[in-house]
């Protein structure tokens, strides 16, 4: 593996990792954690994707996903404690879900921004992110948290993410899960735009390393 990957898988695999966990906790009534640190997935394989290439970035995520789902399956045997009874720090429907989703979007996002990555430096990075981004809050979401999957781990069933609330406090009736995925998706919308700038910083910065290398 060339040494120019390894930054690359090494920070995709603690974003799925940390994700895996901080998708657990809430942060008030719609979103979780997680919906702040995965996104992060995105612009490192769109990076990888302009500086190096399609095959480096298919690298990065094929690497990132095998590192960060091992990291994973070791945290559904670490027990936390809450509230009097003890938990996974990492469930394995968790687990299986991000694991899918990652897989089938990053590789989607590579495709779209390989196809766009003539037109202008900001259309690749956004409509791959954006498009990438919403099959994978449908994948994870479903299969993280929807009744279809309770029996993938029935041990551990999201009561929580299954009851029944108005869609965002004041649409339909439908499972919390259904207004944590569409939070999840808005926010990664508002992230898509924000890390434009940091996507061009980082590639302007790779680009002018990688001369000076040579």
């Amino acid at each position: 593996m060339k040494n120019i990957y390894l930054p690359g898988i090494l920070a995709m695999a603690t974003v799925v990792v940390a994700s895996n966990i901080l998708v657990q906790f809430l942060l008030g009534d719609w979103l979780t954690w997680g919906a702040f640190t995965y996104p992060i997935a995105f612009l490192i394989t769109d990076v990888m994707n302009r500086v190096y290439g399609v095959s480096a970035a298919r690298r990065v995520v094929f690497a990132g996903f095998v590192v960060g789902i091992l990291c994973s399956l070791f945290g559904t045997q670490v027990m936390m404690q809450g509230d009097g009874y003890t938990f996974p720090a990492v469930t394995l429907r968790v687990a299986i879900g991000s694991g899918s989703a990652f897989l089938v979007a990053q590789l989607l996002d590579v495709q779209i921004f390989d196809r766009m990555r003539n037109g202008a430096w900001w259309r690749a990075p956004l409509a791959s992110t954006l498009i990438g981004s919403a099959l994978d809050t449908f994948l994870f979401f479903s299969i993280a948290f929807s009744t279809m999957f309770n029996g993938l781990e029935a041990a551990n069933i999201p009561d929580w993410a299954q009851s029944a609330v108005p869609l965002l406090g004041s649409g339909p009736e439908l499972p919390l899960w259904a207004s944590l995925a569409v939070a999840d998706w808005m926010v990664k919308l508002v992230l898509a735009l924000i890390a434009l700038a940091p996507f061009r910083m980082l590639v302007l910065y790779l680009v002018r390393r990688s001369a000076k290398n040579h």
